[in-house]
């Protein structure tokens, strides 16, 4: 048997290793068109910024380790130009010398990943982008006689970026179209984000178009001029579709190769893994793009699996991702609450506002976590979490309960590692689970930092129970104040049927909540507190 694989990182590579184990007998060639393989991509911003100091940390296997160790026949700097179908053949061009040969396979595996989107600015060639070691290399050099930069776009890649070029010392501006950074968060998630970029000197341009690009560096939609020594562009990828095309493979809607539950493509003997196919989502079965290395190295495995005979399949995918901002922890999984209110599907949100230890041991720092819930089913549907430690241990415990079909009212079940350094007794998940338990069984009822303008405009009261000093320092609008250590004895002064209590986090809010719950009277808690419709606001 010979297995062609085009494409040699992440899916491609795994692939290749996971095919060799199980089938030791098998000619295994891999064809990249760049000059390395298995390389750590997910590293090359941190190298680019000085945080990766080596070079050679990048490169984690070569053609000649990748032939000693697994037998595998790999051929970089070689591009496949051509693929026949029906004879189960492959032209492959060799980059330096355009000599050509034509090659049988008995499965093929495309890998090709996805190619940074180019938009058609005047001056766009100018603009660098990150896709692979020559990429890096290029900008790199670039870094070293410039003083100014400007990334376009402020997705994952642009954000790293943004924050790298800053790191080496230039001064930066980031571009984004759309009013935040970072899509899968919802906007009271970035706020803080954008906070920190800005403390830390990134000049951000939200709502703004990069029109033209020239020598000395870019030209905003109203008008306005962005000096720029280097210009990176940052703007989002797209599946890399050119061989499946040639193939005349079936293409879907989103843009990506459509593959079956086995990772087979239109064609039963060609396959297809990674950033180049579409998947299906968790929730609702609908075709996703979600380019993330995690999910490209576990279709290379399974696809493998197949090819060897092994009952195999595709899971759904979640989109679980995290990033670093300057030392936030910015994580996500699942459907956020734009995507959620777009479709029509009902849900519930949940803020909190935890610290990631212990408070009474040194160092614990404040998380901001949301959970979004079926209110029918109590499935989770999504969360996302922005602090400066722990967020990432949370969402992978959220991500795995997601995973499990655990409801979000389990989270208070889990039986979680506890000591103060590292956590609560009742862990940040825990209580997740405590307030949705409170929530589904009407226990108590909230109301979110959106919805508060319409409640107050139809008549209800808005009570703050914080402290006197903490309303001086900033209050919301309206807000009559009554801090909570005095409400019981003032419960007489409260005269509206209709209540809305707010704290700084919500979990004086609940406690006041409880106390007004009277027979006749509406009672809600503002989710999350005044943190929570801050960073919602933008006050």
């Amino acid at each position: 048997m010979r297995i062609v694989i085009i494409g040699g990182v992440a899916g491609g590579m795994s692939a290749a290793t996971r095919a060799r184990r199980l089938l030791p007998e098998a000619e295994i060639v891999v064809v990249e068109r760049s000059g390395h393989v298995s390389f750590a991509n997910c590293g090359l911003p941190y190298y680019v910024g000085g945080v990766i100091e080596q070079r050679s940390s990048l490169l984690l296997q070569t053609p000649q380790s990748l032939a000693a160790r697994f037998g595998l026949d790999v051929r970089v700097g070689h591009e496949v130009v051509g693929v026949d179908a029906s004879e189960r053949t492959v032209e492959v061009r060799e980059l330096a010398s355009g000599a050509s040969t034509t090659m049988a396979y008995d499965a093929l595996v495309l890998s090709p990943g996805a190619t940074p989107v180019r938009p058609p600015i005047p001056g766009i060639e100018r603009a660098l982008t990150l896709r692979d070691i020559e990429d890096t290399d290029a900008l790199a050099a670039a870094i070293a006689g410039a003083g100014r930069a400007v990334v376009i776009g402020g997705g994952f890649i642009g954000v790293e970026l943004a924050e790298n070029l800053r790191h080496a010392g230039l001064s930066v501006d980031l571009v984004e179209a759309t009013e935040q950074v970072l899509a899968p968060l919802d906007p009271e998630m970035a706020s803080p984000v954008h906070a920190r970029m800005r403390e830390h000197g990134v000049g951000l341009h939200l709502r703004s178009q990069v029109v033209a690009i020239d020598a000395e560096g870019v030209e905003l939609h109203d008008g306005r001029r962005l000096d720029a020594d280097l210009v990176v562009a940052a703007i989002g990828v797209r599946p890399d579709t050119r061989l499946a095309t040639l193939a005349g493979l079936m293409v879907g809607e989103r843009g990506g190769i459509v593959v079956d539950e086995h990772g087979r493509t239109s064609d039963p003997h060609i396959y297809a893994v990674g950033d180049a196919v579409e998947k299906s989502d968790a929730h609702d079965g609908s075709a996703v793009l979600v380019p993330l290395a995690n999910t490209a190295n576990l279709q290379g495995r399974r696809v493998a699996d197949v090819i060897a005979g092994r009952p195999s399949s595709m899971r759904p995918v979640q989109g679980t991702a995290i990033v670093g901002v300057f030392g936030l922890q910015v994580a996500t999984t699942g459907w956020n609450e734009k995507r959620l209110r777009a479709s029509g599907r009902p849900y519930r949100a949940i803020h909190t506002h935890p610290l990631d230890h212990a408070g009474y041991f040194p160092g614990a720092a404040t998380m901001s976590l949301k959970l979004l819930v079926d209110p029918e089913s109590d499935a989770i549907l999504g969360a996302q979490g922005v602090g400066s430690a722990g967020v990432d241990k949370r969402l992978d415990v959220i991500a795995t309960a997601m995973r499990g079909g655990l409801r979000a009212r389990e989270l208070a079940d889990l039986e979680l590692s506890y000591a103060p350094q590292f956590g609560s007794a009742k862990d940040a998940v825990n209580m997740l689970g405590y307030v949705d338990e409170n929530l589904a069984d009407e226990v108590t009822h909230s109301i979110q930092w959106h919805e508060l303008p319409a409640a107050l405009a139809g008549g209800a009261t808005l009570i703050d129970v914080r402290s006197a000093s903490e309303h001086a320092a900033g209050a919301i609008p309206g807000a009559v104040l009554l801090p909570v250590d005095e409400l019981r004895s003032r419960l007489g002064d409260v005269t509206s049927n209709d209540v809305i209590v707010h704290c700084a986090v919500g979990v004086r809010g609940h406690v006041a909540a409880m106390m007004l719950a009277a027979p006749g009277r509406r009672v809600r808690n503002l989710d999350g507190g005044y943190k929570t419709w801050a960073a919602g606001t933008g006050e």
